[in-house]
Formats: C-alpha cells, sequence, structure tokens
C-alpha cells in the first residue's frame, strides 16, 4: 500500500537557520517529492546550552528563513508546501523528537511517510537522543553527507547496527511505506553550522555574514533585534 503523503521534517535550534538549512530542505522535497515540509524550531532543546536564544525569537527566526525557501521552491518548481510548526515552543519541558514525531504521527495517520530529515553529524548522535530506538517506529531518516562526518569510518556500534538494519539505498521504501528507514545522500555537502555563524556573528571582529551564508529574511531580523551582539 502506498503511503498516504509524504511529510518532511526538519527539526533543529535554528540559533539562526543558515543557507545549509534550507540546501537540505530543498534537495530533500524534491528528491521524496515531499507533499509538505515542516520546520520546526525546539523549545526547549535539553542537549543544547543554555544561552540560546529565546524561542519565540528562533521562531520569528524560522518563519523569516521560510520566506527564502518558498522563494527557492517556487523557482526550482517544487510543488512542497512549507509549514513553520509551533508544537515544540508550545510544549512545556524538554523538547524531545519522539513526543514531536508521536503528535505529527497522530496529526497525518497510520500510512503516512514521515520523514525527519538531518545531517550526517546529527546521525552520529542520534544513540544520545531520548527513546531514540523507538522513533524508528514512527518517522523515516533521510541524512545528508557533512565534511568531517564520515559515515563509513569510524562510527559508534549504535549506529553501525542502525545502519545494517534499516538503511535502503533506494528512496522507495521510505516513500512507499510509513516509518523504519534510513536513506543516506552523498551528493550534499554542506559545511555550515549555526554554532560558528552565531560565535562569528558575535565576534566584534569578524566580516560581514552575508546571504550565501544566513538567509537574507533572517540576516535582516538579526540586524534589526541586534542579535548575537556581545554585551558590554
Amino acid at each position: 500500500m502506498l503511503a498516504q503523503k509524504k511529510i518532511g521534517i526538519l527539526g533543529g535550534t535554528f540559533d539562526p537557520p543558515h543557507l545549509g538549512h534550507l540546501k537540505l530542505a530543498t534537495h530533500f522535497a524534491r528528491l521524496f517529492g515531499l507533499d509538505e515540509l515542516l520546520l520546526i524550531p525546539s523549545g526547549e532543546p535539553w542537549q543544547k546550552a543554555t544561552n540560546i536564544t529565546r524561542a519565540e525569537t528562533r521562531l520569528q527566526l524560522t518563519k523569516a528563513a521560510a520566506i527564502d525557501l518558498a522563494r527557492a521552491f517556487l523557482y526550482l518548481k517544487i510543488p512542497t508546501q512549507i509549514g513553520v510548526d509551533r508544537i515544540e515552543v508550545d510544549r512545556a519541558g524538554a523538547s524531545y523528537a519522539i513526543d514531536t514525531v508521536k503528535a505529527l504521527r497522530e496529526r497525518y495517520g497510520s500510512e503516512a511517510s514521515l520523514i525527519w530529515l538531518m545531517g550526517a553529524d546529527s546521525l552520529m548522535t542520534l544513540p544520545t537522543w531520548h527513546s531514540w530506538r523507538e522513533l524508528f517506529s514512527q518517522v523515516h531518516f533521510a541524512v545528508a553527507s557533512r565534511p568531517n562526518y564520515e559515515l563509513e569510518g569510524e562510527i559508534s556500534p549504535e549506529v553501525g547496527d542502525l545502519l545494517t538494519r534499516y538503511q535502503t539505498l533506494e528512496t522507495g521504501p521510505i516513500e512507499n511505506s510509513p516509518s523504519g528507514r534510513i536513506y543516506l545522500d552523498k551528493s550534499l555537502a554542506v559545511n555550515l553550522s549555526s554554532t560558528k555563524l552565531r560565535n562569528h556573528l558575535i565576534s566584534p571582529f569578524s566580516a560581514p555574514i552575508g546571504a550565501e551564508q544566513i538567509p537574507s529574511h533572517v540576516l535582516e531580523i538579526i540586524t534589526n533585534l541586534g542579535l548575537y551582539k556581545q554585551s558590554s
């Protein structure tokens, strides 16, 4: 039975959103022919440092990034519908992916293909996520390669076992089933990091960052709100 819908999920702190996020979203939206793509900023990311930007501001930045992403989809004739979901911002307590995907499964039904989009660095840390083994009963994982994260070299036994059990070399098993597979894509390698960009913005001696790293609408909000400035 074919999946009813194909829903892409791109979660993260988005502090700030950058072109790597947009390139990853664009690539997988086209590859899988996604019906919808959800950008989901975390509310309280329990594995991140405590000095992250407040959730409502990161939500605002994510909505700005969605404007640039929608323009890219229009230009590339990608019909995927884009949404910014505040499900984790509104949920009290730590933001766990398992809670989010269970809620999305209830929303879209048992037959929809839910595809969590991520970089290889996130897959490497997946065994540290809360209730991570349970995720495979709820979603697929589409993983884009990242420089300096070699999934064919030294990986943890847990990640190696995941790839042995769940990896598919074709997109079909992900498009046509609800959950439980991993697709590794080596054609996209984005070397951008929110942490590095944030540190760059904080430094008073750094060169200006342009739209080739941070989407123009996001950069405009960062400038207008004076975000990522060193406190005096």
